[in-house]
């Protein structure tokens, strides 16, 4: 496929030829996925190129996200007061759900408060047409491709029309934000009206989130994860997601809960993650947590539905003041990444995300220069980095 991408012009105009050769090759694969000629000819013959969507795609935040600054805004007291509202409305329902699936209603709630604030940002861009502008970019065609294809069966399926089809500019729908293949696969008609509709049934998007939760692992009986308080001089090297321990080798290091009780000596294991590091709060987070990232693999994002989800049932807000944390440029973020792989602390592709890798090699850095090794980037860690000449090996 031509690289389009690299040719087009302004005002949502592409060389006609490329983009309408890109279409003809999806067309052909859906034909051979078994999707009807009728579908094929009037649906995606008629898919239009959107540039903005490429727009969105490539759009680069200026600044790294704090996790003070994306808690802050998603963590709302509307949006716990929201949440509570819609608890109460579905309480019947909801409590089936969790009987069915295993996930408690306040999570289902949480989910749909951060994904499209309870139904009221879904998104209006149409599906079809940011689809396949995204399937005919050659940097995620494959993906696309396929979920352009499952969008086209879902209209077939579900008797939709193009204009039904609308959503995020990355294809996800509906109260609960589902990409066409999860659409497919894991939504429910949820208030019995023999049909599956995440754009406007409350109820089909809470059962569809639970079936999918449950799909993706969710423990029942067992929650996200919870606050902890950490001792004085705590080694944070024992921090990141992959040092997973069991609650009874967390007791041993001193940790206990944000009220002042020991932790059970339990083999459940658990994970600590300090996000906004040793200033801010810290956390403890179990399978189920896991299982949030397989929806949004984002730390912060996972954080945010748990501490929502506990905000809706009345439990406490966190036990400290989100602290402010030094606010970072993209550029500023990659020239610290690639300066802590020369010095030879590995934390992957210089992307400017604070990710687990970049983490990991943070806290190494801070242990060797006798800094607080809590894996977030300080203005004192950045500043030592930085202005440190000489190589230094990892230990």
């Amino acid at each position: 496929m031509t690289s389009f991408a690299q040719l087009q012009t302004e005002e949502n105009q592409a060389p006609v030829v490329t983009f309408e050769q890109c279409v003809a090759d999806l067309q052909q694969q859906a034909l051979s996925a078994g999707v009807s000629p009728n579908t094929v000819n009037t649906v995606l013959g008629n898919a239009k190129y959107l540039a903005k969507i490429l727009e969105y795609d490539r759009n680069q935040p200026e600044f790294v996200q704090t996790f003070s600054g994306y808690f802050g805004a998603r963590v709302t007291p509307w949006r716990i007061n929201k949440g509570r509202e819609m608890l109460a409305k579905h309480k019947d329902f909801l409590s089936k759900l969790s009987k069915q699936y295993g996930v408690p209603g306040h999570y289902l709630v949480a989910f749909w408060g951060l994904e499209t604030n309870f139904g009221g940002i879904k998104g209006k861009m149409p599906i079809v047409d940011s689809l396949a502008t995204l399937a005919c970019d050659p940097r995620r065609s494959t993906f696309f491709s396929a979920e352009l294809i499952q969008a086209l069966r879902l209209i077939e399926r579900e008797n939709l029309t193009v204009s039904d089809m609308v959503g995020s500019w990355a294809g996800a729908m509906g109260h609960t934000q589902f990409m066409p293949t999860a659409y497919l696969t894991y939504a429910k008609d949820g208030d019995g009206d023999g049909k599956v509709d995440l754009w406007n049934s409350e109820q089909d998007a809470l059962e569809s989130a639970a079936n999918f939760l449950q799909h993706l692992g969710w423990q029942a009986g067992y929650r996200w994860g919870r606050e902890v308080v950490l001792p004085t001089n705590f080694d944070y090297q024992l921090a990141g997601k992959s040092q997973a321990k069991t609650l009874s080798f967390w007791a041993k290091q001193g940790l206990s809960t944000v009220d002042a009780k020991a932790l059970e000596n339990s083999d459940l294991l658990a994970s600590l993650l300090v996000p906004a590091g040793h200033t801010g709060s810290a956390f403890l987070v179990y399978s189920n947590f896991d299982t949030i990232l397989r929806w949004n693999n984002s730390e912060y994002y996972g954080i945010a539905v748990g501490h929502l989800a506990d905000r809706i049932v009345g439990k406490a807000p966190l036990s400290k003041p989100l602290p402010e944390l030094p606010k970072y440029t993209l550029a500023e973020m990659q020239i610290f990444q690639e300066k802590l792989n020369v010095l030879g602390y590995d934390v992957g592709e210089a992307d400017g995300i604070l990710g687990p890798a970049t983490r990991k090699g943070v806290r190494a850095f801070q242990a060797k220069q006798g800094l607080i090794a809590d894996g977030y980037p300080s203005r004192e860690t950045f500043d030592v980095a930085i202005n440190l000449e000489s190589p230094v090996i990892a230990q």
